[in-house]
């Protein structure tokens, strides 16, 4: 198979798949060594700016990204644990909300999509006396998460239940 070839054929299974993959495994599915692909995927990449690199491997960003609001429940020490399985798994968190039963619905902007935008969130909780959003609901709380097809929301949804985050919606709240 000549380099092109398989350029094409990475694009396609980053495009397909829903979990990291790792250089480890592309080399070992192309009989290459792990150099050659992350060479390659620098390659892809100039043409590609949605694919991403995180600690568990190469996936496909957002490029007509979709979006679901997502509930979840943790305590305030399982945030950065819960921000990390959701930009992991090729996630972007828009906003957080709560619904509050005297304020209604209060929102706030988040824009995290990667381990570096976690860090100055949590620096910018930890510089100052304000505390998470979701301390005003028992840690229930909704995120509105986008990602690059339904098929990586359900996975981002699979991997916060697996991680006991993941908050069942009742029936009288409309899912996002």
């Amino acid at each position: 198979m000549n380099v092109i070839d398989r350029r094409k054929q990475i694009l396609g299974i980053l495009e397909r798949e829903t979990e990291p993959v790792t250089a480890s495994e592309l080399a070992a599915q192309f009989h290459v060594s792990r150099q050659v692909i992350v060479q390659d995927i620098a390659v892809i990449r100039a043409q590609t700016p949605e694919i991403i690199s995180t600690c568990r491997g190469y996936l496909m960003g957002q490029r007509d990204a979709c979006a679901r609001e997502i509930k979840v429940c943790h305590k305030e020490n399982d945030m950065v644990r819960e921000l990390k399985t959701i930009v992991d798994s090729g996630g972007r968190v828009k906003n957080v909300s709560i619904k509050h039963r005297v304020y209604g619905r209060i929102t706030a902007p988040m824009d995290i999509s990667s381990h570096k935008d976690i860090e100055e969130f949590v620096a910018l909780l930890q510089d100052g006396t304000s505390t998470l959003l979701s301390n005003a609901t028992a840690g229930y709380h909704y995120h509105l998460v986008e990602a690059a097809n339904p098929k990586r929301l359900d996975a981002i949804e699979e991997k916060l239940g697996e991680a006991g985050l993941l908050a069942p919606f009742r029936a009288w709240e409309k899912k996002g």
